[in-house]
């Protein structure tokens, strides 16, 4: 994760201390002190039923009926967790677009520590084994670039309900301008419903960002690159 107390820690044992400890704190007592007045279990399975959904479209209903709770309280709840700088709610680009768009936004745990330490996932190699190795990758590198955009720039995404989808999409003076997808492969694809998604948005450069990829064309119009190279060289 990126909190300096973690990201500095000597040991992994100490990584893990100190985000159990982050957690805990902000649970019983930050959280409270922002206006949060609920049960702490109930924030902290919020919280955790959050990280198990990293990087897919929310349902509050789902989360709801699972903690007994209305989607409107559920929603009251979020929006405490995202005021705190702990989840990012994406939401889904559907200005002058007429297909049925996905309308709901995609939640993420912001610091990939922490989403890791709420999925008891303990180091690299339980990581790179488990289901959300992908859905890590895809919110620790929409979290970089959001970080990184100018003031004019805004962040969503896009998805149909037909399965066109693109995991990001940079609009600036409200003209789509970058489609990016975000893929943990050396060897991504272009699949038909990326395609459909640019030819939608008519963004004038799309990527497809890998972890450690060399830049190249993969087809006319797309670029495949790895994180680093694409916040150095493209974004700006």
């Amino acid at each position: 994760g990126g909190f300096p107390d973690s990201f500095l820690a000597p040991s992994d044992g100490l990584v893990s201390k100190w985000q159990t400890n982050f957690i805990q704190t902000y649970v019983e007592r930050d959280l409270p002190l922002l206006g949060l007045d609920i049960n702490r279990n109930v924030i902290r399975k919020i919280w955790t039923m959050s990280a198990h959904i990293h990087g897919n479209v929310l349902n509050m209903s789902n989360i709801g009926r699972a903690l007994e709770l209305t989607s409107t309280t559920i929603k009251k709840y979020l929006a405490f967790l995202e005021g705190a700088f702990l989840i990012r709610q994406l939401q889904p680009y559907s200005v002058n677009i007429k297909k049925r768009l996905v309308k709901s936004p995609k939640i993420y745990i912001r610091d990939s520590g922490v989403l890791h330490k709420l999925l008891a996932i303990n180091s690299i190699s339980e990581l790179l084994t488990n289901p959300m190795v992908g859905n890590s990758w895809e919110g620790y590198a929409i979290e970089q670039i959001v970080q990184n955009i100018d003031d004019d720039t805004s962040a969503y995404f896009y998805r149909t309900h037909e399965g066109t989808e693109c995991d990001l999409v940079l609009v600036k003076s409200g003209k789509p301008t970058f489609g990016v997808e975000i893929k943990y492969t050396s060897s991504p694809k272009v699949t038909k419903g990326l395609l459909q998604a640019y030819e939608d948005l008519n963004t004038s450069k799309n990527y497809i960002i890998t972890p450690n990829t060399d830049e190249y064309e993969i087809k006319e119009g797309i670029i495949v690159c790895n994180l680093v190279t694409f916040l150095k060289d493209h974004l700006r």
